[in-house]
């Protein structure tokens, strides 16, 4: 499982998941990836979960991406403990996922198996996700920056 090898501080302030992502919103690396529709955190035994649904489905080919780590320390204070005497120890580690989070990304020769495999690592996630494509990136960037990436003007003759 993934988790950081070290960090400054063992406890930290919850960070917020609401909201829209403001990176990671485009299939970048794979041809196909799996988008989160919702907000939340996903543990680092979510994460090896998925990872290994995808992999096993494809039989160890392609290539998968995984475009989140869990960053953020959850604590937990032991059971039967009194309250008070600071916050507890460290229980487990979670990514922050935003709404519209490319998390996971394949490439593989077979698209329906690259499908098939994702629509698996997906029951693994506690969230709603959606199965995007390199095409959906126009939708996401924007037409403007669709004609930038692919290097056409806009109708005027540039010398």
């Amino acid at each position: 499982m993934a988790i950081p090898k070290r960090y400054k501080y063992p406890a930290v302030h919850r960070l917020s998941y609401e909201g829209k992502a403001k990176g990671c919103k485009t299939v970048d690396f794979g041809t196909i990836g799996l988008r989160a529709e919702e907000g939340s955190y996903i543990t680092e035994r979510q994460i090896e979960a998925a990872r290994i649904a995808m992999t096993r489905y494809m039989k160890r080919g392609g290539k998968v991406w995984i475009r989140i780590f869990p960053h953020l320390p959850i604590t937990r204070k032991p059971a039967e403990v009194r309250m008070g005497s600071g916050k507890g120890s460290i229980d487990h580690w979670v990514a922050v996922v935003k709404k519209g989070t490319v998390m996971f990304e394949v490439d593989y020769p077979n698209l329906d198996m690259a499908k098939e495999a994702l629509r698996l690592a997906m029951h693994k996630l506690p969230i709603k996700c959606k199965i995007v494509t390199r095409a959906d990136n126009a939708s996401v960037l924007g037409i403007k920056n669709i004609k930038k990436e692919l290097g056409e003007s806009n109708g005027h003759a540039s010398n």
